[in-house]
């Protein structure tokens, strides 16, 4: 085994069990005599081996001379990662490196059980590994105890300083002693970095890996070029073409994340999902399958760029291109690990084209532009794979003999192997027809848009959406989401007529099937929108919601109806005996009324609501200056009906 001379003998013999033939190169670097003991801040690309590495180079600081650890009464190293899923990585790591060292490693992560982690910190822990806010919490419960720590590890410091964990690193380092060993492992070192390593580290030594300026050499880059209608079609003919034993979909919301799991369930593929609204057993479920093979797509967020080490993943898909060469390098990064190939698949629509170009040359990335697989081009490569995977080289058994000999005798050889090929084939999902990636919509043509009918529709089949007029339903955004959430082409969409509480929606038949699979069982598209199948033409003159049209000479404007229901009649005295007429001269009032008359109607109007008003639920009170004026009235004697008016001052 090269290059291993400089490794803790403690850790020498791990090394040899998980068999490495050799070490990596940032590995190596962090190995160096010079650097030992020193803090580094070491930059190397995504999957060189960076959590061995800081494990490896903490060996000589936690173990001195000694091949074993000691009883702990309190933690010796740290190790702190962004997120749950590589802070568990991180400790399985640890695990197999110091198991020989007898090594003790607790998990203190988001999502887990805080008790049981504080019951294992209490037996004590020689190496903890933890999340910044999970460790935190600890630390100021008291559960945590960092007074005898020799070594902090800040697994991806940059995403952690990224995703707003400045605070409470600060907690941390600030809780730790001040001559610790304090080692930053980052893919990239941006300003923030170098702040933290003024600040926190004593003459910090950088360590900078040849690897990291130039190409990751184990990953096969393809940016294919798609029609814009066409994206999540060109995903399933990429999964057919290189069918991974793994494969990672990335999305850039969780709403694309589902759309695509559930499409992808309804062609065959075996799919789980990973995204942040999931709990941390959802998530370590859906990985635990994607590992013994249960499941064959992961289809995530980039909460699983960070830290998912699968490693039989072969095949990463970029769903839309990424926002910048950081996130591009993180989810890559998750194939074409421990010197294994993989391959990251760009899809790029003809309006993202330069986007996808200044992305792969900020990341000095040189990728092959292609177009996605075609079906022709799939059903060639299924039947490679046919042929590679016979096993033609093993003796025949008697027992398969005699089977042979049966179905000879019943079949012709060439119905044997097609019934064979038929076989093979059946339980694979039908490769997609794609447009070419240059394809442009006409104007007039089949592809065109429309909200009225066509002569190419007479056949249309007709769907109903819950939603209408009142929920802002438009053309301009139902178009683009049966396109892009149904799985529709926009020469299978015909007419949509929109309702106050519905809209209706035509469509092709050739379309038809594939839009009810692409929405599911669940009839449901773009979450809370329903869909529903209409029995012939919809009747779009009936009225759209269900009342009795108004009628104007009516008592309460609608035929039938008392003004406020049955249970609520108007109450009043004598001199407001005339309320119901008032209030229906103020409805049927004429627009053309002049200023004047307007307003002398209305003051009306508020002088007739001074009492006990229709529909007002109670009699409105009397204010307190009228009621003690009515007090004093009535003590001097009193006045009669129709005379308060009068008792007004007059000005002189």
């Amino acid at each position: 085994m090269s290059n291993i001379s400089h490794v803790h003998p403690a850790l020498a013999s791990a090394l040899q069990k998980k068999g490495y033939a050799t070490l990596t190169q940032v590995q190596d670097a962090v190995l160096d005599p010079k650097l030992q003991d020193q803090d580094l801040l070491v930059s190397a690309q995504t999957g060189s081996g960076k959590t061995v590495a800081f494990g490896l180079t903490m060996a000589s600081t936690l173990l001195g001379d000694a091949e074993s650890f000691l009883r702990a009464d309190a933690p010796l190293a740290l190790c702190i990662a962004p997120t749950r899923e590589l802070a568990m990585q991180v400790k399985r790591e640890l695990d197999w490196l110091y198991k020989d060292a007898g090594a003790k490693t607790v998990s203190c992560v988001g999502g887990m059980d805080a008790r049981t982690e504080r019951a294992a910190l209490q037996r004590g822990a020689h190496i903890v590994v933890g999340t910044p806010g999970r460790l935190c919490d600890h630390i100021n419960r008291g559960a945590l105890d960092l007074s005898e720590l020799k070594a902090v590890a800040l697994d991806e410091a940059d995403e952690m300083l990224k995703m707003g964990f400045r605070e409470e690193l600060e907690i941390i380092l600030n809780a730790s002693p001040a001559e610790r060993r304090t080692l930053m492992f980052s893919a990239t070192v941006p300003k923030t970095i170098l702040g933290m390593t003024k600040k926190y580290q004593r003459d910090a030594v950088r360590v900078n890996t040849a690897a990291e300026a130039k190409q990751h050499l184990d990953i096969d880059y393809k940016a294919m070029s798609v029609a814009n209608v066409d994206r999540e079609n060109a995903i399933i003919n990429v999964l057919r073409y290189y069918d991974a034993k793994n494969a990672i979909v990335f999305g850039d919301t969780r709403i694309a994340v589902n759309r695509m799991t559930q499409r992808f369930n309804n062609r065959g593929f075996s799919v789980v999902t990973l995204s942040g609204e999931l709990s941390q057993a959802e998530r370590s479920n859906a990985i635990q399958a994607l590992r013994d093979g249960r499941a064959q797509v992961c289809v995530a967020t980039d909460v699983a760029a960070r830290g998912l080490d699968l490693p039989d993943l072969e095949l990463v898909i970029h769903a839309d291109v990424p926002r910048n060469r950081e996130a591009l390098l993180h989810r890559s990064g998750r194939t074409g690990r421990a010197g294994r190939k993989g391959v990251s698949a760009l899809i790029v629509a003809p309006s993202r084209r330069r986007n996808a170009e200044r992305l792969l040359q900020d990341a000095g990335i040189t990728a092959e532009w292609c177009e996605a697989p075609s079906a022709d081009a799939i059903i060639a490569k299924d039947n490679e794979r046919l042929l590679d995977n016979m096993a033609l080289d093993t003796e025949i058994t008697d027992e398969e003999r005699t089977l042979v000999a049966r179905l000879l005798k019943a079949h012709s050889p060439e119905h044997i192997a097609t019934a064979f090929i038929r076989q093979y084939r059946m339980g694979q999902s039908a490769p997609e027809d794609l447009l070419p990636a240059n394809h442009k919509p006409s104007k007039s043509g089949p592809d065109a848009r429309s909200s009225g009918p066509r002569e190419d529709f007479d056949d249309g089949v007709w769907f109903s959406l819950n939603v209408g007029r009142k929920q802002n339903a438009e053309p301009k955004w139902i178009l683009p989401m049966l396109l892009k959430s149904g799985g529709l082409k926009k020469g299978e969409i015909g007419a949509i007529k929109i309702t106050d509480r519905e809209t209706f929606i035509e469509l092709a038949p050739k379309g038809v099937e594939r839009f009810l699979e692409t929405i599911g069982p669940n009839m449901k598209i773009e979450a809370a929108i329903t869909v529903s199948r209409v029995e012939g033409k919809p009747n779009l003159s009936r009225p759209t919601e269900n009342r009795a049209p108004r009628d104007r000479n009516t008592k309460g404007g609608r035929s039938g109806k008392a003004p406020y229901g049955d249970s609520r009649k108007p109450r009043g005295n004598k001199n407001n005996a005339s309320q119901d007429e008032k209030t229906s001269r103020e409805k049927t009032t004429p627009k053309t009324m002049s200023n004047h008359d307007e307003g002398t109607f209305k003051r009306k109007s508020r002088k007739t609501v001074s009492g006990d008003t229709p529909g007002s639920g109670k009699p409105k009170k009397p204010h307190k200056k009228k009621l003690a004026r009515a007090a004093a009235l009535k003590a001097k004697g009193g006045v009669k009906k129709g005379e308060r008016k009068n008792t007004r001052r007059k000005k002189t």
